[in-house]
């Protein structure tokens, strides 16, 4: 475990730790693009989320090293709901990325959902003018 950070979420106790440099890159780069609104993809989703929640631990009475959630089981087995799990995964999102921190992933997500269309749009227009052939007009002369 990097920098283990212990904290509180919807009443238990869990240890975040660092994302490593590789695994880390993958994780912010994937999350959040394949979360999007009708442009995501859920099973990379949620592999990386299995990724993201192998570097969260719960305490284990008698051991000094907490029990990784490395697997669906794990995960199911220690958080209760959902709801929870989107809360230690968002707490492991703004623990391991400073640009994230102070609910500056909302605002982020927020802008993104509000550009993307545009963008999307702007692409597919200047795709299509270069698809439509245009046919010389039949000279008069």
């Amino acid at each position: 475990m990097r920098e283990p950070k212990e904290v509180e979420i919807s009443g238990k106790k869990f240890i975040l730790s660092k994302f490593p440099a590789i695994a880390g890159r993958e994780i912010v780069i994937k999350y959040p693009l394949s979360a999007m609104p009708k442009l995501g993809d859920y099973e990379v989703n949620k592999d990386v989320m299995l990724k993201l929640m192998s570097y969260v631990g719960v305490p284990i009475a008698g051991s000094s090293l907490p029990l990784m959630l490395v697997t669906p089981d794990l995960v199911d087995n220690h958080i209760k709901d959902w709801e929870m799990l989107g809360l230690i995964e968002k707490a492991m999102i703004e623990y391991n990325c400073s640009f994230f921190r102070d609910g500056k992933i909302s605002t982020l997500l927020e802008d993104l959902s509000l550009k993307l269309p545009t963008w999307i749009s702007s692409i597919l227009t200047n795709l299509s003018g270069q698809s439509l052939h245009t046919e010389k007009q039949v000279s008069e002369n």
